[in-house]
């Protein structure tokens, strides 16, 4: 398997299927979700809505391979054990005019299994943006290749499980991808003759007095991202209890920590850091007086400007903080993720990797790159986690949005791999990593 999947926008699609047999390219979609339906519901009554596009034109095919009945968009649905949704497909985008949305509640009210055409009706496949009523998808079974809106929330949301079918289309290259496990084997692994600096030298700064969790999670988990180093400045007064928590970092107080990024191959910075005018200054002074790539997280992320520098830079927000950068709201961020993230890396000029319920990893005149998440994530320190992922592959040399994209995927597959299914807190998904990492040595 690739270590990136192509994730297509719906005009990437049409050059897809351009030159084809649009006859054929509908035998094969509407074939695909009846074998679907057939396999997952054997003997249950079917209906199928469908709209007059090529979509409803699948579900049609669809729906005559099973002996479904056909309705059409607006009509009164019957009852039935799975609902098929081919209402609107790639080239739907804004709100369902008053036919559709009527469909659409009504599917949504008939709480069976939904079997959605290429993409839930009401997601723009483009996006991931859900502007109206949307259809809430059991499964959804999409051709050629996955949407980027089924990769992206909210649409991502009301996709349920996703299944793609080749319908014998060309693969190209595409803006959006999807990054896969894989990318593990990017990350560089220690050399005979290295040392522990040239395995890798993090800087980790933060932990200020009630906040020394966040700082040790991060160096922590640069240690198991497999840095041979790494460094902890917090404030003097957090000083002893850095030190009982954490046995292999070096520790030295924040007025030492220019002395200290001589020998440090990345910053990660924010972590517990605090939100004084002072943790500001020593966060821009750190960025403009070294050369070393930094990740920025957490508390270095309030009132961030942009920073001219030559080495990389990676902002890690959720969604709240990435709104306070753009001066906006929370919910508009949330409803809108990809516009929300290219509108960071217009204004800061660097990687922006924005967290939630998948991460978003995009860079200035690179391919957006998305790597899905898992609700175990959803815990506190976790993203104090990832932090620390970052700086390590960063202090290993990597490209800005290549450690990211590696450390978010990391970060999800160790939260994966660990073995508690429920009760997940940050600690576990750092003792995991280097089982992750190594089994893609």
């Amino acid at each position: 398997m690739a270590e990136l999947e192509p994730l297509y926008a719906a005009d990437e699609m049409k050059a897809a299927e351009a030159g084809h047999d649009v006859d054929a390219l509908m035998e094969r979609a509407g074939s695909a979700v009846a074998a679907a339906v057939a396999r997952d519901y054997p003997g249950a009554r079917v209906v199928a809505v469908c709209g007059k596009g090529a979509n409803g034109g699948d579900g049609r095919i669809a729906a005559q391979k099973l002996g479904a009945e056909v309705i059409e968009v607006g009509a009164e649905l019957p009852e039935a054990d799975v609902v098929i949704d081919a209402i609107f497909g790639t080239g739907f985008h804004g709100d369902p005019r008053e036919e559709a949305a009527r469909s659409i509640e009504a599917i949504r009210n008939a709480r069976v299994p939904v079997v959605a055409v290429d993409v839930p009706s009401g997601v723009n496949a483009s996006t991931g943006e859900v502007s109206g009523i949307c259809v809430d998808a059991t499964t959804t079974v999409t051709f050629h290749g996955e949407k980027v809106g089924l990769a992206v929330a909210p649409g991502s949301l009301r996709a349920g499980r996703v299944e793609v079918v080749d319908i014998g289309l060309e693969h190209a290259e595409t803006a959006h991808a999807l990054v896969m496990s894989e990318i593990a084997r990017r990350v560089p692994q220690r050399q005979r003759g290295g040392n522990k600096y040239r395995s890798g030298s993090v800087l980790a700064v933060g932990g200020a007095p009630g906040l020394t969790g966040a700082v040790c999670l991060a160096a922590e988990a640069a240690f198991r991202a497999d840095a041979g180093y790494v460094t902890v400045c917090a404030p003097r007064e957090s000083l002893p209890v850095v030190e009982t928590r954490l046995l292999e970092a070096v520790k030295r107080p924040l007025e030492e920590v220019f002395e200290a990024a001589e020998r440090a191959g990345s910053l990660a910075l924010g972590p517990g850091l605090g939100r004084g005018g002072e943790a500001r200054q020593l966060v821009r002074r750190l960025l403009e007086e070294t050369d070393l790539p930094a990740v920025v997280d957490a508390d270095a992320l309030l009132g961030f400007e942009p920073v001219e520098r030559d080495a990389p830079i990676v902002l890690t927000p959720h969604s709240g903080e990435l709104a306070r950068l753009l001066d906006d709201e929370t919910p508009w961020v949330d409803a809108h993720r990809l516009e929300a993230v290219h509108r960071a890396i217009e204004r800061f000029q660097c990687v922006v990797l924005l967290k939630g319920s998948e991460t978003i990893i995009a860079a200035p005149g690179a391919r957006t790159l998305i790597s899905a998440g898992t609700p175990r994530l959803a815990t506190a320190g976790t993203g104090d986690v990832l932090t620390g992922i970052i700086g390590a592959f960063l202090s290993k040399g990597m490209e800005g949005q290549l450690a990211a994209a590696a450390a978010a995927r990391v970060h999800a597959d160790a939260a994966l791999a660990a073995p508690q299914a429920r009760g997940l807190i940050a600690g576990d998904v750092v003792a995991a990593l280097p089982l992750v990492l190594g089994a893609r040595a």
